[in-house]
């Protein structure tokens, strides 16, 4: 079976420093293929990813009980505890088999966006949870920033052309449990799905099952190598590229039978820009060949309520 790395080479941030315009390069281009990179060398310390792998197997080992006083109904799943069969993937038949946590950034009292982000909610265990999960969030959110100048370099912007998109953010770090399964359960953990986002950065989920769709219909199983992370287009990027760069569908399948009884765990961070950007689509990806798809441009804020009804987690 072919694995991404038969395809993809893996680029090193490390790269960065040194010949910024090189990894702009390298990375756009995977993006530019395949809608996804393998990224190593990113930053994200790994004492810090190995104490959050800890602390998240810790909060999901809670009792059902528990874990439900951290579920706030009719909150769209913006914070806090997304409970087991919550969310379906657009156009799915099945829920997915999954729960998860939400947390995001951190404001101020007063904050401009305080209306569109809510406020973070903290589990009394495990212990250092709040702590880790900050620093998580901010590993996190400054390797976005460096990987977004490196799109912005290869699509011919200026290298800190995004800063001003995601500064305050509505990005969202996701700590996500899927249970074991049984032997003969038909849905898959995941359904086929593309992310909201601009981009997401997934450190590796010790347990395989994620794979990407490629042009050629083939479902690639996704499995960076130790101490890489996946990183993978947006709908928003997509759109704002004018699907120069594509936003690439995914799933998570069940995995063999032998290990049905194993639990997975994934943390992906969804790098959103801030409410009020307004996505409208890049001048110099509207070509003969590609007429801009979007004439229409639309909030940030907008366009994620949108797609949060689309997959159940907004009732209208």
């Amino acid at each position: 079976m072919a694995t991404v790395l038969d395809e993809v080479p893996l680029v090193s941030m490390a790269e960065q420093a040194n010949d910024p315009q090189g990894f702009a390069q390298k990375f756009g281009q995977s993006f530019r293929r395949f809608g996804f990179a393998m990224v190593a060398d990113h930053g994200v310390p790994q004492e810090l990813i190995d104490r959050a792998w800890a602390k998240t197997k810790e909060f999901f080992a809670l009792s059902e009980e528990e874990k439900r006083q951290y579920h706030i109904p009719g909150g769209g799943g913006a914070r806090g505890l997304t409970p087991f069969k919550t969310e379906i993937a657009k156009g799915a038949t099945h829920v997915d088999l999954k729960e998860f946590w939400h947390i995001g950034r951190e404001l101020a009292k007063g904050h401009r966006f305080e209306a569109q982000m809510a406020p973070n909610i903290w589990p009394h265990a495990p212990e250092g949870f709040k702590e880790t999960f900050l620093e998580l969030f901010q590993a996190l959110d400054d390797a976005g920033d460096r990987l977004l100048s490196a799109i912005a370099l290869y699509l011919g912007l200026e290298p800190h052309w995004f800063d001003r998109a995601v500064k305050d953010g509505n990005s969202v770090l996701r700590l996500l449990h899927y249970p074991p399964v049984a032997a003969d359960a038909p849905e898959v953990r995941a359904g086929a799905h593309e992310d909201i986002n601009l981009i997401t950065l997934l450190l590796g989920a010790e347990e395989a099952g994620l794979e990407l769709l490629d042009k050629d219909g083939r479902w690639l199983p996704v499995k960076p190598p130790e101490g890489a992370m996946v990183v993978n287009v947006g709908d928003m990027l997509q759109r704002l590229t004018n699907h120069y760069l594509p936003s690439t569908t995914h799933r998570v399948v069940n995995p063999p039978v032998e290990r049905r009884g194993t639990p997975r765990y994934s943390m992906p961070f969804f790098l959103h820009p801030a409410p009020d950007f307004l996505i409208e689509t890049l001048p110099s990806t509207i070509t003969d060949e590609n007429p801009n798809r979007y004439p229409t441009p639309i909030t940030a804020h907008d366009y994620l309520f949108e797609r949060l009804v689309e997959i159940g987690l907004i009732k209208k």
